[in-house]
C-alpha cells in the first residue's frame, strides 16, 4: 500500500500531512508513504490512490473518496493545473476507481492529527 502525502513545508497552514509522515511511517512500516508534489505524475496502483493532505473548512481528519465533491479551482492556464484537476483526469481516462483522501486541517494540533490518521488509516487497511 502507498500513501502520497501532500502539503508545502514552507507554508505552516499546509505543512502538517509532511510533519506527521516520520511518525506515520514507524506506526505503519508496511505502509510506504510518498511525499510529493501534488501536480507530480500520480500512479493509481490497482486504479486507486490513497493520498494525506491538508483541507480547509473542516475541524478534525475527515475522508473524502468522492472524486466529484473536490472542488476545481479556476483553471486559465496550465499552471492552474491541481490536484482536483488531476484526479478527475485520471478518473476520466478510466486509470483511477477509488479515492481515498484523508484530509486535515491546518489548524488542528499534531498530536490529535495523528492520532484521528492512525484510526483511520486502520481501517482503512482493514477492508
Amino acid at each position: 500500500m502507498t500513501i502520497y502525502i501532500f502539503g508545502n513545508p514552507l507554508l505552516d497552514f499546509d505543512n502538517l500531512p509532511i510533519q506527521l509522515q516520520p511518525e506515520l511511517e514507524k506506526i505503519f512500516p508496511d505502509i510506504n508513504f510518498v511525499a510529493m508534489d501534488p501536480n507530480e505524475n500520480l500512479r493509481p496502483e490497482n486504479k486507486e490512490l490513497i493520498i494525506i493532505d491538508t483541507a480547509v473548512g473542516i475541524d478534525h481528519v475527515t475522508i473524502l473518496d468522492d472524486i466529484d465533491k473536490i472542488e476545481l479551482s479556476p483553471q486559465y492556464s496550465l499552471h492552474d493545473y491541481d490536484l482536483g484537476f488531476n484526479l478527475k483526469l485520471l478518473k476520466k481516462l478510466g486509470q483511477l476507481e477509488k479515492i481515498t483522501i484523508f484530509c486535515v486541517p491546518p489548524d488542528i494540533n499534531k498530536k490529535q492529527a495523528l492520532e484521528e490518521l492512525v484510526n483511520l488509516i486502520r481501517k482503512e487497511k482493514s477492508r
